[in-house]
């Protein structure tokens, strides 16, 4: 992949320091040596276990409590506040300055925007470091100070997900909770000087990847975005068990006709191909339930009446030739 600076205009470009940064759209040419690509396959089980939380699988279902949603930003603005406080001390240091994107990536701001949208104008008041969270920040600001290249992993395993799996997040919590399509309380998910995702996810990571590493400090920045990830499941975990305690009802998400609708803001238990996948299994419930589903359709419902009918012809055949 070509990175280049141009003054001209180009959709899939972001500013950097009044040169805007071209990225190519040309697919990357990786190797497995690359630190994007250690960090993609030696994170691999960390996010496999984050994405299987059952706080994150209930998000991705749409069934989402407010208070919880609101908790989990200020959770995050405590993290983003401590990671980007390190970043901005750091800014100058040779593994730091290549992936230095305030203008685009930090979310500080945009948090504090959702905080004050669910809290109001006194929501600092309103909001502590929690428990849970604690530790996370602890960390930042200890490899702030005394490892600097760290934060790279920190970066990566926070920014990149943001440019991923969060935009589907925040499809679900619009939906779900039911806020305004103008994008309040939704700000933490908007890279409003970014164009085009790919584009700059393509960029980051060519610009870890160029970094002057040596292989034991990769292996030390695999291991700490998977510390990285820990903690994030630390935060879920304290989240779902606040939730055990909250009487407050679950959301409605409303149900999409399409599975990609349904997977990114309804019931998964409601979703065809799930269901199918359950009956496979041998569950009678999702058997009885994928029957259900497919009566639901029109050429299903011509199938069966097709059946039915050779069925009796085939029955009627039968007794009278008995």
């Amino acid at each position: 992949m070509e990175t280049k600076l141009s003054s001209e205009p180009k959709s899939n470009g972001v500013m950097n320091g009044g040169a805007r940064i071209v990225v190519d759209d040309d697919d990357e040419v990786l190797s497995p040596t690359d630190l994007s690509e250690l960090l993609a396959e030696g994170t691999k089980e960390s996010h496999d276990r984050a994405e299987n939380c059952q706080f994150v699988k209930d998000f991705l279902r749409g069934r989402i409590k407010k208070e919880l949603f609101k908790r989990g930003t200020a959770a995050l603005y405590f993290v983003y506040s401590a990671m980007e406080e390190e970043i901005e001390k750091n800014k100058d240091h040779p593994h730091i300055a290549p992936i230095y994107f305030p203008t685009e990536l930090h979310r500080r701001e945009a948090l504090a925007r959702d905080l004050e949208y669910f809290y109001g104008e006194d929501w600092e008041s309103q909001i502590s470091l929690s428990a849970g969270t604690k530790p996370y920040v602890n960390r930042i600001h200890e490899v702030g100070e005394k490892d600097p290249v760290l934060l790279v992993a920190h970066s990566y395993t926070r920014y990149m997900g943001d440019l991923s799996g969060g935009q589907i997040l925040k499809k679900v919590a619009q939906r779900a909770l039911k806020l305004p399509s103008t994008g309040e309380g939704l700000n933490f998910y908007q890279f409003e000087g970014i164009h085009s995702h790919k584009g700059f996810k393509q960029l980051y990571r060519s610009r870890m990847n160029e970094l002057e590493l040596d292989p034991e400090t990769n292996e030390r920045i695999v291991d700490e975005s998977n510390r990285a990830f820990s903690f994030n499941m630390m935060v879920f975990t304290e989240l779902e068990e606040i939730g055990k305690t909250i009487k407050e009802e679950v959301q409605d998400a409303g149900l999409g006709h399409s599975h990609a609708e349904i997977m990114e803001g309804g019931d998964i238990n409601k979703c065809p191909y799930y269901a199918a996948k359950m009956a496979a299994s041998g569950n009678p419930t999702y058997m009885c339930q994928l029957a259900m589903m497919l009566l639901r359709y029109p050429p299903c419902q011509v199938a069966l009446a097709a059946w039915v009918a050779v069925l009796a012809g085939f029955t009627a055949w039968y007794l009278l030739t008995w």
